[in-house]
């Protein structure tokens, strides 16, 4: 009985590498969306002007026109460093109410933009491009997050010339500063899935009114045990309230407690939740 040697199997050739021009680039393409949403920003600078002007027209109103009498009326445990109440101590305590009214404004021009692009179809056109999709939202994030930081450097250069003065150090300040960061990440992508979900751009920039509102109802102008009691529970567990007690304890060299931790949860949900909502609009169907 004669034996015959099986033959090898032909080896499945391994599947070619697409084309270099065929690869998505998530990062290039992020790169350039950003420098497109820059180049923006610096054609239209009065958006950019209306953002920080708002809260900077705000401090001069809470420190010079109200400031005495609500400054009158915060103790001395009210007041960061436990001094008497006045409006130079009165502007220390209502500045991180301010600074985070800020980054809320900032967030407003992002929803703006983004309504903008959606209704003169250019983010109809770049779903048929062959770019990495994500690149479109994060350009729109990268920007508003880089415009937050100048508006932010604007807001706390007046507010030192109107009496504001920091006790922190120099690594408060770092942490102040990342955790303003962190901040602006989340509301950014909130403001991006709220741009996309609006129909014009007018009902672009109302929506995220409520972020600019939420703190004065918190403790960003007043002490919430000064408000009455179903008032002051909402003011206590809305979301700003740590956060701008996180950045006032920081910025006053002060401890800040649990509030860190709740602040830091908060923005983690709301910056996860605003990404899956971005994504989610993003790639609906037209």
């Amino acid at each position: 009985m004669s034996t015959h040697a099986l033959a090898a199997p032909t080896p499945t050739p391994a599947p070619a590498p697409a084309p270099a021009s065929l690869r998505f680039h998530p990062l290039r393409d992020s790169a350039t969306m950003l420098r497109r949403n820059l180049k923006r920003m610096l054609r239209y600078p009065s958006m950019t002007v209306m953002l920080v002007g708002m809260p900077v027209v705000f401090l001069l109103l809470f420190v010079y026109v109200l400031g005495g009498t609500l400054g009158a009326g915060l103790g001395g445990a009210a007041v960061p460093g436990g001094a008497a109440g006045g409006r130079a101590a009165y502007a220390n305590y209502v500045a991180p109410a301010i600074i985070l009214m800020t980054v809320a404004a900032t967030v407003q021009g992002t929803a703006i933009s983004i309504a903008m692009d959606m209704t003169e179809g250019i983010i109809a056109r770049f779903r048929t491009m062959h770019i990495a999709r994500v690149s479109v939202l994060t350009g729109h994030v990268l920007g508003s997050v880089i415009q937050a930081v100048f508006s932010l450097a604007v807001v706390i250069g007046v507010a030192l010339l109107v009496g504001f003065r920091p006790t922190a150090g120099l690594a408060a300040w770092l942490a102040a500063a990342g955790f303003l960061v962190a901040v602006a990440f989340a509301l950014v992508w909130l403001s991006v899935a709220l741009g996309q979900v609006s129909k014009s751009v007018e009902t672009a920039s109302n929506l995220p009114m409520p972020l600019i509102l939420l703190p004065f109802l918190g403790s960003g102008f007043v002490p919430t045990d000064s408000m009455p009691a179903g008032l002051r529970w909402f003011a206590e567990y809305q979301p700003f309230t740590p956060i701008i007690e996180t950045l006032r304890g920081l910025l006053m060299d002060e401890p800040v407690g649990n509030n860190a931790w709740i602040a830091l949860a908060w923005c983690a949900a709301i910056g996860l939740g605003g990404y899956l909502w971005s994504k989610r609009l993003f790639n609906r169907e037209s």
